[in-house]
């Protein structure tokens, strides 16, 4: 049986040679052309993400959603820790908080310029949530939660979401915006603004986790 296994790896090895050999190189930039002409934005990744695979992506801030959901649940019987481990000698909370700068300049960066160049909404609230997390292992946990509370994050998240949801559902319904001129700041339609709400989901949605986690835990 082994000798099986070993033939048909082998013939599978040498069919994907030959079949990678016939693949005209043409094709595969004309697929990339068409995606950046058919969304009307410079970075295929975020056509397809916001307009080819909508339906994909509408569900995936869902998911990330209940997610956030599950941890409010899951921990909501939990006590919360009595000793919060974070950075306590200056060099590590300079070098935090500066990284925590940069994490949020790169952020707004991807998020209003995600539809030319490499990023989008996804990476952006990644990066929000990074300089989130690096702020709260050098703060204190009351102040963060305060800060929390003060600017609505919770608010703001939930209604990023609904817009999101209403926003993407009126396109694949097939009303969208003007799609400007391709490769222009002011372009692609409604999907710079898709991008920025992602954002805003993400990085607020990671926000609310690590109070969780540092409320019930004591730790990252």
């Amino acid at each position: 049986m082994k000798w099986v296994y070993f033939l048909a790896g082998i013939a599978l090895f040498v069919k994907v040679l030959i079949m990678s050999e016939g693949t005209p190189l043409g094709d595969e930039v004309s697929v990339v052309e068409l995606i950046v002409r058919d969304s009307g934005v410079a970075n295929a990744v975020s056509g397809i993400i916001f307009r080819n695979r909508l339906y994909d992506t509408i569900f995936e801030v869902v998911v990330f959603t209940i997610a956030i959901l599950g941890v409010r649940f899951l921990l909501a019987n939990e006590q919360p820790t009595e000793k919060v481990y974070q950075f306590s000698d200056r060099p590590s909370i300079v070098l935090a908080r500066l990284g925590a700068t940069i994490s949020a300049l790169v952020s707004i960066e991807l998020a209003i310029r995600g539809h030319l160049s490499p990023g989008g909404g996804f990476a952006a609230g990644v990066a929000g949530g990074t300089a989130i997390g690096l702020i709260a292992i050098t703060s204190s946990s009351e102040e963060m939660e305060k800060i929390y509370k003060r600017w609505n994050a919770a608010t703001w998240e939930k209604i990023s979401v609904l817009v999101f949801i209403v926003l993407a559902g009126i396109t694949l319904m097939g009303w969208e915006l003007p799609p400007g001129t391709l490769g222009e700041f002011f372009s692609g339609g409604i999907i710079p603004i898709l991008n920025i709400l992602v954002a805003i989901k993400v990085a607020f949605g990671s926000w609310a986790v690590i109070l969780l986690f540092i409320r019930y835990r004591g730790l990252l």
